[in-house]
């Protein structure tokens, strides 16, 4: 259990982690999220004792992090941004180093390197020093170093970045196995990655929780929630075939798409059975049909900068059911 009770980061007259409690237990996959300068990076170096908090504390598995230091960075395995390393080593060379840090030697020193480089994936590079890696490699070695001493805790900042989508859902469902009996601390941009691999997410702005719950129901905070996205094959007034359903709030047509747009209910009605319904009765010039439970994005924007996302890039994630004509 990570156990986080009004913690609070300042730096001269800047306050970069606000009175922040939050609790994070065992088998959760938690996304922590924020704009640039919300205090996840902050946040994270205080839960590893990187950096001592202002006021407040954190305790892992009970250790209080202010009172027992080693205790707790015992526990927890860290990839920072950018998987800070020795250059000049090589791979194996680097996981050595880690392990004897750790205090591993012998056998039981081989075998959880030989383990990590086969769960990362990094038999290729073994004898390659760290300069000559790929952006991608680089970040797998960040992640073996994490995980070489099987953590209770994994805290992880961008751990996808520069990553090839093979890599990617590679790491994933790493992350998936090791969540069985740990707690994993993601901080990612990529708003996909937390709904592939996380179970919880909470929203940081200026250094204080704006939004904590599952992906699904911030993704059901979503003004796009229930909402129908439709692209037509030809030119077709929707507004007119619409017109006379009362559950249709309104209809948004995408500037950079003429031909998609997106149509929303009333609050507290559904609209994609009656639209659908309609569209096949009249005949429309339908090429896509999709129902759209919410969109992280643009809940994230809502409550980060306190306005909602306006018009739709793309075909919206998170599709629930779909016709394609």
């Amino acid at each position: 259990m990570i156990e986080i009770s009004h913690l609070t980061k300042r730096f001269d007259n800047f306050t970069a982690v606000d009175d922040l409690s939050f609790n994070v237990a065992e088998g959760e996959v938690l996304g922590f999220l924020g704009p640039n300068g919300a205090g996840k990076s902050t946040t994270m170096k205080v839960i590893t004792g990187f950096l001592a908090p202002t006021a407040g504390s954190v305790k892992v598995d009970g250790h209080d992090i202010s009172v027992d230091p080693i205790a707790v960075k015992s526990l927890i395995g860290y990839l920072p941004e950018g998987a800070p390393s020795y250059s000049d080593m090589t791979v194996l060379q680097f996981l050595e180093f880690i392990a004897d840090v750790r205090g591993f030697s012998g056998q039981e020193k081989q075998r959880r390197i030989d383990k990590v480089v086969a769960e990362v994936e990094l038999g290729s590079v073994i004898h390659k020093t760290i300069d000559t890696l790929s952006k991608g490699f680089k970040r797998r070695v960040g992640l073996a170093q994490a995980i070489i001493h099987d953590p209770k805790v994994l805290i992880l900042d961008e751990p996808t970045d520069g990553l090839d989508p093979n890599q990617k859902h590679h790491v994933r469902q790493l992350i998936r196995n090791l969540a069985k009996d740990k707690i994993v601390v993601i901080s990612t941009h990529i708003l996909e990655e937390v709904s592939a691999v996380c179970s919880r997410a909470i929203i940081i702005a200026a250094g204080r929780i704006v939004a904590d719950g599952t992906p699904k129901a911030l993704e059901a905070r979503s003004r796009y929630h229930g909402a129908v996205s439709l692209r037509l094959a030809s030119d077709f007034d929707l507004q007119a075939a619409l017109a006379s359903v009362a559950e249709v709030a309104s209809i948004e047509q995408n500037a950079d798409d003429p031909r998609r747009f997106v149509v929303f209910p009333q609050p507290g009605n559904q609209v994609f059975s009656r639209v659908l319904d309609l569209s096949q009765a009249g005949q429309w010039p339908v090429t896509e049909f999709h129902l759209v439970e919410g969109l992280l994005e643009d809940y994230f924007r809502s409550v980060t900068q306190g306005n909602a996302a306006k018009g739709v890039s793309g075909t919206p994630v998170g599709q629930q059911a779909g016709v394609t004509a």
